[in-house]
């Protein structure tokens, strides 16, 4: 099961920023419990958002760079505050700016605004393959998938770069 929380990529400017937007749907199961009669977004999951934002940006950036997807993985959030509750419906605006890219891990800042109020912030990073998949069926099955994914996030996503 994926769980996919991000709806928009606004802007990838590739290892530099990303900027994108979401909402959580009112309905979801886990409002029920998360609290009953006052949902609130957890706060995990607005992580988990920024950090879905954050690996499509390392992944293009590193696709463009040396011609493949290296499949980015958030291993280490530090610093992190939450600010306000974000609500069910409430468009929350994310944000990720590259710190650093190495051959094998990137690190991130992360921010993610309500009404242009920041509600979370953190520092994220990723680790991730350094060389290409050697299989090359699972290495076109990934790239497919994620390209795919960035194509329905990003009207900016131009396929012809993909290959």
């Amino acid at each position: 099961m994926r769980w996919v929380f991000l709806r928009d990529i606004d802007e990838l400017v590739p290892g530099e920023r990303v900027r994108g937007r979401t909402t959580f749907d009112p309905s979801l199961e886990l409002f029920q419990d998360h609290f009953p009669g006052w949902p609130v977004v957890p706060g995990v999951i607005l992580l988990e958002t920024l950090a879905q934002l954050s690996g499509k940006a390392i992944g293009y950036t590193v696709r463009l760079n040396r011609g493949d997807w290296p499949f980015p993985i958030l291993s280490m959030i530090q610093n992190v505050k939450f600010r306000r509750f974000v609500r069910p419906g409430e468009e929350v605006f994310l944000e990720a700016d590259f710190i650093s890219l190495r051959d094998e891990s990137a690190a991130m800042k992360v921010r993610a605004k309500v009404d242009g109020r920041k509600v979370a912030e953190a520092s994220q990073v990723f680790v991730f393959n350094a060389v290409p998949l050697e299989d090359q069926e699972h290495r076109a099955r990934l790239e497919r998938v994620e390209g795919g994914e960035l194509a329905r996030l990003w009207p900016g996503f131009d396929p012809r770069v993909w290959g």
